[in-house]
């Protein structure tokens, strides 16, 4: 009778064991889990933004393509260009 309660006994210390050491990894890979959504949360609205900046400059690039009142007036603000009889002021902000 002895044998078998000590057998029945080590079986159950060997459950609980694989148990706690189950529970265990099950918590660490929630913590992984979790941890890994939040990157992807910050990835998607990075990816948003990256989105918004690329549609933007795609306007810009449609409109230097195809009027050039709007390539003038880059080419004015950005070089400083201006034309021959016109003159050009810079003042210290």
């Amino acid at each position: 009778m002895k044998l078998s309660q000590a057998i029945l006994s080590l079986y159950l210390l060997l459950f609980a064991g694989l148990g706690i050491a189950g529970g265990y990894l099950f918590l660490d890979a929630r913590a992984e889990f979790t941890r890994l959504q939040q990157i992807e949360a910050q990835n998607q609205r990075k990816l948003a933004e990256a989105q918004e900046r690329l549609k933007a400059q795609e306007k810009v690039l449609e409109r230097l393509r195809s009027d050039p009142y709007f390539v003038d007036e880059v080419i004015r603000r950005r070089l400083g260009y201006a034309k021959p009889d016109e003159f050009i002021f810079r003042f210290q902000e």
